[in-house]
C-alpha cells in the first residue's frame, strides 16, 4: 500500500509486450519528458491524459499510436466535447485543451523518434479557451472570519491557523504550500522561499509580522508534537506526522471556509485570488502582485519588469489587510514578531493603476489545475 500523500503512477492500459503498443510508447515518451527536465507535476498530468486517450482507443480496437489517424483524433475531440462528468457538467474548453495537448505532443514525439512516419495530429485545432473572470474573492473581513475558525488552543487548530495565514499572506499555490520546508522561512528578513514552484522556478515572497508570529507559534508549540523521525523538515504536517497530500489540503481549507459561514465557496486558490484582490484594492501595481503570485507573464504579449524583494515587501505591507491588523495579544508571548518602522509609502507613491482583467484571467487559468484530483493521493488524516 502506498504511503499517504505519495503519488502512485497511473498505469497506461494496453499490451505491455507489444513494442508499438500504448504502454511501451507512452512510458518511453514520459521518461523522455522527465529526462528533459519537465516537472513531476507536468509528467503526471500528461500521464493522466494519455491513459484516458489510450483506453478510449483500446475500446475502439486501436492498440497503439500507429493505428491512429486524423479522423480518429477528430472523433476523440468530439467525444471530449460531448463528455459529461458525474455531476452532469461538460468539460470546460480549458479541460478539453488539457487532455488534447498531451496527445498532440505524443504524436509529435513519435514522429521525431521514429515510431511514426507521419503525424496525424499535426494540424489538429485545439478548442479556443474561454477567458473567464474568477469567482468572487473574499473581502478582508471575510478572510478574517475564515482565519478565526481553527481552535488555536489545539495542536491541529494552531497548525491550521498558521497554514491559513500563510495562504492569505502569500497567495502561494497549493502544491507550493505542501512542499514548504521549515528552513524556507527567514524570520530575520520576513521572507518565505518558494522552491521549485510552477515552471520549476524559485521565488522569494514577503511575509508580514502577524503571519510570522503564527508560524513561530506553530513551530514552537504544535509541530514538535506532530513530527516523527526522521524529520525531513516539511513545514505543515498531518496528525500522523506525514506531509499533506494536495487533495487533503484542498479539503481542509474548504472545510474551514464552509465553517466560517461566508457565502463563498473555495479552498486554497480562493486565498490566492483574495491576496491579489486585496493588494490591488490597496493600491498595489499589478507588477508587484504578479511577483507575489509567481506569474512569469500575464498575457502572451505583456511581460512586466522584475521587482526587488525590498520594494515588494514594502508594497505587501502597505496593501495587505493582514499586515495592518495587530498581532493577537495571546500570541505575542510566542515570539516571532518584530516591530516594523519601514516607510512603504515611498514606494506606493510611484505606483500606477493597471488593468485587472489580465490578472483575473491568469488566476482563473490556474483554478482547474489547482483543484484537480491526483491519482494515488489518498485521503490522509489531517
Amino acid at each position: 500500500m502506498a504511503r499517504r500523500g505519495v503519488h502512485v503512477p497511473q498505469p497506461i492500459p494496453g499490451n505491455r509486450s507489444d513494442p508499438g503498443g500504448w504502454p511501451v510508447v507512452v512510458e518511453e515518451f514520459l521518461t523522455d519528458l522527465s529526462a528533459r527536465g519537465y516537472s513531476p507535476a507536468t509528467v503526471r498530468a500528461r500521464r493522466q491524459a494519455l491513459a484516458v486517450f489510450a483506453q478510449w482507443c483500446l475500446d475502439r480496437g486501436l492498440d497503439g499510436p500507429a493505428a491512429v489517424t486524423r479522423p480518429v483524433l477528430v472523433r476523440y475531440q468530439r467525444w471530449l466535447f460531448h463528455y459529461r462528468k458525474t455531476n452532469g457538467d461538460p468539460l470546460t474548453f480549458r479541460s478539453q485543451n488539457a487532455r488534447l495537448l498531451p496527445v498532440r505532443a505524443l504524436f509529435a514525439w513519435c514522429v521525431k523518434n521514429g515510431h511514426l512516419a507521419a503525424n496525424p495530429a499535426s494540424d489538429l485545432e485545439l478548442p479556443k479557451v474561454e477567458q473567464r473572470l474568477p469567482k468572487a474573492a473574499l473581502t478582508a473581513d471575510e478572510a478574517e472570519q475564515v482565519l478565526a475558525v481553527p481552535d488555536d488552543k489545539t495542536v491541529s487548530g494552531l497548525r491550521d491557523r498558521a497554514l491559513l495565514e500563510v495562504l492569505y499572506c502569500t497567495g502561494i499555490r497549493r502544491a507550493e504550500l505542501a512542499h514548504l520546508n521549515v528552513r524556507d522561512i527567514d524570520r530575520e528578513r520576513f521572507t518565505l522561499m518558494v522552491r521549485q514552484g510552477k515552471g520549476r522556478k524559485d521565488r522569494l515572497v514577503p511575509i508580514h509580522n502577524r503571519c510570522l508570529t503564527w508560524i513561530t507559534a506553530y513551530l514552537t508549540e504544535a509541530r514538535p508534537k506532530l513530527v516523527v523521525e526522521p524529520d525531513d523538515g516539511t513545514l505543515f504536517l498531518t496528525v500522523d506526522g506525514t506531509p499533506f497530500s494536495l487533495d487533503r489540503l484542498t479539503q481542509l481549507v474548504r472545510d474551514h471556509v464552509k465553517a466560517s459561514g461566508v457565502a463563498k465557496d473555495g479552498a486554497c486558490h480562493l486565498f490566492r485570488h483574495t491576496l491579489a484582490t486585496v493588494m490591488l484594492e490597496g493600491g498595489a501595481d499589478i507588477r508587484y502582485v504578479q511577483a507575489m503570485l509567481g506569474h512569469a507573464e500575464l498575457s502572451t504579449t505583456q511581460i512586466y519588469a522584475q521587482v526587488s524583494i525590498r520594494a515588494l515587501q514594502a508594497v505587501h505591507r502597505a496593501t495587505h489587510p493582514g499586515a495592518l491588523r495587530p498581532v493577537p495579544p495571546t500570541h505575542l508571548r510566542r515570539g516571532g514578531g518584530v516591530d516594523d518602522d519601514g516607510e512603504p509609502e515611498q514606494f506606493i507613491s510611484t505606483l500606477r493603476a493597471s488593468p485587472r482583467e489580465l490578472l483575473a484571467a491568469a488566476l482563473e487559468s490556474e483554478i482547474e489545475e489547482e483543484n484537480r484530483a491526483h491519482p494515488g493521493s489518498n485521503g490522509d488524516q489531517s
